[in-house]
């Protein structure tokens, strides 16, 4: 018999976005209980959260893996249902048992399993912007097919989600001029760009303001990040490229603003953590404690913004390039990039040979206009990943 708290599923919950996730529900255990945890190969943190928040289920990556998980939950008297592989994590996203998914899966791995939960209808809070932008068209349309509740994660998307004049209507953009999508410029902002050649992976990790992923710190300082961003809200809020612009704004205060035809600009503000979007996300339309340090206008003191510099950034050109071109290509930009990103941090390349890598991967694979199904945008992106380790070796 239920107790009348949601349930809640977390697919990616050893990640930052996972970890801060439960962190909020723990702060609100009478509304909120874990059904279930996935995690690909961390074990010894899913072991931990599943000894905490007793799920009914828990998916690893292999059966290995699930053999480890399953002795240890066991010799502490656990009893959630260990499960593995791709098969499992999907059916654990679209169970009908849990009232709402968060996925933090990162990059296109959690393409799947966002659309599983959009296909059983339920509410999808996203924190895995790669899913939009590979998929986009199909996406949005299946969100609209299923009845799915759509909630952006990204601390940007959930800024200008709660800026605008109808939340609850993703693409009601009714007196919006444009959207202003807010930058900290990461670590090398000011670094000269000769310079950018010798990053470590070390250094670009080392974010100034956020505590994210080893992934997308390093999408962060190449601004890649941002440019994934533009993709991310053109779906999301139906709004077109040129209506997107990007502001850095180095104190990361303001999260993303909306520019409205009478010429008032609405911005959300707040300290940078992620718990304040998921917080709000987790209780919407309500609001609730996120345990997040309120915010000290005055300690802050000032707030500046500039335009970003599209030749030390430009993963952000690229990306807009790719979005104009429409079909496979920003699946093909993401691809493309997720593989060199993994290549910088594993030093087989240079951090400038990021987007190097990116750009000549997008020019020798053709753009696919018509892509229907799933299978055909992950056919593009195998494609795309097979060029650009061809670059690599």
């Amino acid at each position: 018999m239920s107790d009348g708290r949601q349930k809640i599923t977390v697919l990616g919950s050893t990640g930052s976005i996972g970890v801060s996730t439960l962190d909020v529900i723990s702060r609100h255990q009478d509304r909120y209980q874990v059904y279930a945890l996935t995690a690909n190969s961390r074990v010894s943190e899913l072991q931990r959260q599943c000894e905490r928040f007793q799920p009914v289920a828990a998916v690893v990556g292999t059966a290995a893996a699930a053999a480890v998980l399953e002795r240890n939950l066991r010799a502490k008297d656990v009893k959630t249902q260990v499960l593995y592989g791709r098969e499992s994590l999907l059916e654990i996203a679209s169970s009908a048992e849990s009232d709402a998914v968060m996925c933090a899966i990162v990059g296109a791995a959690g393409l799947e399993p966002s659309l599983a939960v959009i296909k059983a209808g339920k509410k999808l809070m996203l924190a895995n912007k790669e899913a939009l932008v590979m998929s986009g068209h199909l996406f949005i349309e299946a969100v609209n097919q299923y009845g799915a509740v759509l909630l952006p994660i990204d601390s940007e998307h959930n800024a200008i989600f709660q800026c605008l004049p109808h939340p609850r209507h993703m693409s009601h953009l009714q007196g919006v001029s444009k959207i202003l999508l807010t930058a900290s410029g990461g670590p090398f902002l000011h670094h000269p760009v000769e310079m950018l050649d010798h990053v470590t992976p070390e250094e670009a990790i080392a974010h100034p303001k956020w505590v994210m992923g080893r992934k997308i710190s390093v999408d962060s300082a190449t601004m890649m990040n941002k440019g994934l961003e533009v993709i991310e809200a053109h779906w999301l809020f139906g709004i077109p490229a040129e209506q997107i612009e990007v502001v850095i704004h180095p104190q990361s205060v303001i999260h993303s603003m909306v520019s409205y035809v009478d010429g008032a600009i609405l911005a959300q503000m707040g300290n940078p953590d992620m718990r304040i979007p998921i917080a709000h996300a987790l209780a919407y339309p309500e609001r609730m404690s996120s345990g997040a340090t309120p915010l000290d206008l005055a300690a802050v003191g000032t707030l500046q913004f500039e335009a970003p510099d599209f030749d030390r950034f430009p993963g952000i050109r690229l990306a807009y390039d790719a979005l104009k071109a429409g079909g496979s290509a920003p699946a093909v930009l993401n691809a493309a990039n997720e593989v060199a990103v993994q290549a910088f941090l594993d030093r087989r390349i240079g951090f400038r040979q990021i987007e190097t890598l990116v750009a000549k991967t997008m020019e020798k694979v053709a753009i696919v206009q018509s892509l229907t199904d799933i299978g055909s945008i992950l056919s593009e992106d195998r494609k795309a990943r097979s060029v650009a380790e061809g670059f690599i070796s």
